[in-house]
């Protein structure tokens, strides 16, 4: 910084300034200081900013990216908002169990970061054990894509409903047998997705104990083995709602195996949305989630609270957006 401020004419608390928009600079003087950073190739010393400041302008998030593109959509947004703000994303593949979550979220600690953001695995007493290693901690924490029962910032989907509506569509279409292929046990969003099938049958006078619902554990391959199972039913369904995408890729999967066509054999819906739902022939009914509204609300979040703010604690519901198109069986 002696020698940038050297070559620039100016004072290192000048350069200071210009590198962290602590205070207005004349425009010749930035100018200078920038061609001066430029022609020494300067780089801030990251360490030993973070040992006077106390930050270190990194931020977690555990999440497991790995199992679902969605969470590379989710991971995308956040950090865009992470960058904006000058901080760094570091991030940890939970893998959805709650041994790998607990090594994961360890390690992004060691790391001393300023805050971090999770999507809580699945698991008995995974969420009081993870969560009481991050209180410990004292690092403020936003969850995403999850509620459980902690106090702290939460964003997470709509779920119950937006699927209630798709099922109910499908039952307008004069569809009684219909299969709900189900993601990973004892997760929050699906309980809430399944309930909203179950609520929808009810609803329409189908007795909800005769419905088809069948375990996907939230992976291409494992809801390819569930839709196996409904299909080879004897009385199979005619139509599957696929409770998130990576899931849909399973189904789909499965129904191409046993040469159906969707929608003229089996009608097709998914929660969560796709780049590229729209290549498909027919294009994909879904639940679109706003994914940008989400990282977005919980990166803000989390730098308010970084930033020392004592509000009351936001969860909050984000309501997807239903995408009509062709696979249902309506005209696209």
């Amino acid at each position: 910084m002696n020698d940038v401020a050297q070559l620039a004419r100016v004072s290192g608390s000048t350069v200071s300034h210009v590198l962290n928009g602590t205070r207005a600079v004349s425009d010749d003087a930035r100018r200078r200081v920038e061609a001066a950073i430029e022609e020494t190739g300067y780089r801030r010393n990251g360490l030993a900013r973070s040992l006077a400041t106390q930050r270190t302008h990194t931020l977690g998030l555990a999440i497991s990216v790995l199992s679902n593109p969605y969470f590379g959509s989710l991971v995308n947004a956040i950090e865009k908002e992470a960058t904006a703000a000058g901080y760094t994303i570091v991030l940890a593949d939970t893998h959805d169990d709650p041994q790998s979550e607990l090594r994961a979220v360890g390690s992004l600690l060691d790391r001393r970061i300023d805050g971090l953001l999770l999507a809580p695995a699945v698991g008995d007493g995974a969420d009081s054990r993870i969560l009481s290693v991050i209180r410990a901690s004292k690092t403020p924490l936003v969850l995403i894509d999850r509620f459980v029962d902690f106090p702290c910032d939460q964003f997470a989907p709509e779920n119950l409903e937006p699927v209630r509506a798709l099922t109910r569509h499908l039952l307008e279409l004069g569809h009684r047998r219909i299969a709900a292929i189900t993601g990973v046990d004892g997760l929050s969003t699906t309980r809430e997705r399944t309930e909203g099938f179950l609520r929808a049958l009810s609803d329409a006078g189908v007795d909800p104990g005769d419905a088809l619902i069948a375990s996907g554990r939230s992976t291409v391959e494992g809801a390819c083995e569930a839709a196996r199972l409904v299909l080879d039913e004897p009385n199979p369904p005619t139509a599957v709602v696929s409770l998130n995408n990576a899931m849909t890729i399973g189904v789909m999967k499965a129904l191409r195996e046993r040469g159906l066509q969707v929608p003229r054999d089996v009608a097709l819906v998914g929660f969560d949305d796709f780049e590229w739902a729209d290549s498909f022939e027919p294009r994909l009914t879904t639940m679109a989630q706003d994914i940008e509204t989400m990282g977005s609300l919980a990166m803000q979040s989390l730098l308010a609270r970084i930033a020392g703010t004592d509000a009351p604690y936001a969860r909050q519901s984000i309501a997807p957006a239903f995408k009509h198109r062709g696979s249902c069986g309506c005209v696209d």
